[in-house]
């Protein structure tokens, strides 16, 4: 049986989403081998909240007896000085950078809920992210091939190898225009790239996958199905691929990546530059 030690608790807690603690805490427990139960605390903007944050995190430690991480980033020093009172190892995000950015750029920083560098302070930049993310709805899964000149980026593959939430990311978080478009069974006689796709080919990647994965992500979707088999994936990545080497498209093996990883190294083999918002 495990023990409870065996486990160590873990919070991310923010006054906003919650996403830069929980994106740093997995960066850095990726280093470690540990098992943790993580839970995700967004939106602590007030002393009231911080208070039940609190309770939720002290009643972990006493259930377990070993004291909790918590990755947090709260500007307030009122709420602050709340989550500062756990009975946990605490890791202020924020604290981290917003101190020696301090003294490098010789100015104290002003502590203010939801002032960042975002889409409230950057209308046209959130208007082109939404934008970003119609054009990639729209042109899913080889829906329409219209319009290309208007993509960043287009990727090709077969069924299942991660194109589509690829390219939803890369729209929804650096607004980026993504066409995905997949090479199904009856391609596979005279595998070829589309015409519509050819002018296109500069800013054209695949993406592959090892055969097991692909029949496991297959199978939970059509179990035991020819769609499913060994057989099947085994010769459309084998002839999508070879299409990639004598076409020059570059391509990207997706088996062990997630999609941030799989968004990033795109970005960086394609040149393309993230619009943050």
């Amino acid at each position: 049986m495990r023990r409870k030690s065996d486990f160590r608790d873990v919070f991310y807690v923010s006054d906003g989403t919650a996403i830069t603690s929980e994106t740093l805490g997995h960066a850095v427990l990726g280093q470690f081998n540990l098992e943790i139960r993580q839970t995700t605390l967004p939106f602590v903007e007030s002393v009231e909240r911080a208070q039940q944050v609190k309770e939720k995190i002290d009643e972990a430690y006493r259930v377990s007896g070993v004291e909790p991480l918590v990755f947090f980033s709260i500007v307030l020093p009122e709420v602050k000085a709340v989550i500062n009172q756990c009975q946990a190892k605490l890791y202020d995000v924020l604290d981290a950078l917003v101190q020696p950015l301090s003294k490098d750029l010789n100015m104290q920083p002003n502590a203010m809920l939801g002032r960042s560098h975002s889409i409230s302070r950057d209308v046209a930049s959130y208007q082109d992210r939404i934008a970003a993310i119609e054009y990639t709805l729209a042109h899913d899964d080889g829906i329409s091939l219209n319009n290309l000149d208007q993509a960043d980026i287009i990727l090709l593959g077969v069924s299942r190898c991660g194109k589509t939430p690829t390219s939803l990311y890369l729209a929804m978080q650096f607004g980026i225009r993504a066409v995905n478009y997949p090479f199904i069974a009856d391609d596979m006689h005279s595998l070829k790239l589309p015409k519509g796709i050819e002018p296109y080919r500069y800013k054209t990647y695949g993406l592959t996958i090892d055969t097991e994965r692909l029949v496991t992500i297959r199978n939970e979707r059509y179990a035991n199905s020819q769609y499913a088999s060994e057989g099947q994936c085994e010769s459309e990545l084998s002839k999508v691929e070879a299409m990639f080497r004598r076409e020059a498209i570059p391509y990207l093996n997706t088996t062990s990546l997630s999609v941030e990883e799989i968004s990033t190294r795109l970005l960086d083999i394609s040149g393309l530059k993230r619009r943050m918002c």
